[in-house]
């Protein structure tokens, strides 16, 4: 039986400025281990709406969300912050990494954040998913030496390094060109079949949707299909 990582169980959400709008409505899906899933829909549709919810950033919504079978729900804010450092990895369009560290401190900083280690246990962790992602030649470079591929590819081992039970991105090859996109995509692609890395990626990117494993595909803040995909790159 497979083991499910994250569960959304009717979720619901409303914005009031000043009117009441309903932005998600009846939200129901799971994701297993191992899994590669993505968000497709249209600007507005409500993926990174869902997106922020089921990463517990936002807990105003009506439903159930469970992240390894336990609710977020009555969860403090102290607690929840402490899933997303320990089970949640996050990448992002824009690769948020910090120009005052080197490439290795930035992929650092989740760990010892953590504090599950010792500094130089996360240190060679850190240097192992660099060398995983073929860029473990970067990692005493500055930040800003390196190109926007080569950033997106240090932001991936930043969200890898406390080994997430799932990896959430919003729009991760938003900001680059098709060459470092199918980069970025292989990555995933070989987290999932190779070490069994949960990943739920909201994307506009057509093509990418259609490799992935399965696609959940968003309209007007309801779920229109769910589909598996052929999965062929």
């Amino acid at each position: 039986m497979s083991e499910i990582i994250l569960e959304a169980k009717n979720i619901c959400k409303d914005f009031h400025d000043p009117v009441t709008i309903r932005v998600l409505n009846n939200i129901n899906f799971s994701i297993n281990k191992g899994d590669f899933v993505s968000i497709t829909g249209k600007s507005g549709c409500g993926k990174s709406t869902l997106l922020y919810i089921l990463s517990t950033m936002d807990t105003d919504y009506e439903g159930e969300l469970l992240i390894d079978n336990v609710s977020m729900n009555e969860k403090k804010e102290a607690q929840l912050a402490k899933v997303r450092n320990e089970k949640i990895g996050f990448v992002f369009q824009f690769h948020y990494l910090l120009n005052e560290f080197s490439v290795l401190r930035n992929v650092m900083l989740p760990g010892l954040k953590l504090g599950k280690y010792s500094e130089k246990e996360v240190e060679a962790r850190a240097m192992d998913k660099l060398k995983m992602l073929d860029i473990g030649h970067l990692a005493q470079k500055s930040v800003n030496q390196i190109s926007g591929g080569e950033k997106q590819r240090v932001a991936i081992a930043r969200a890898l390094i406390n080994d997430p039970h799932i990896i959430m991105g919003d729009e991760p090859t938003g900001n680059l060109d098709k060459k470092n996109s199918e980069i970025v995509f292989d990555i995933f692609k070989k987290l999932a079949e190779e070490f069994n890395q949960t990943l739920l990626i909201v994307t506009h990117d057509q093509n990418f949707a259609d490799r992935t494993h399965r696609t959940i595909e968003m309209e007007d803040g309801r779920i229109l299909n769910s589909k598996a995909n052929a999965f062929n790159s």
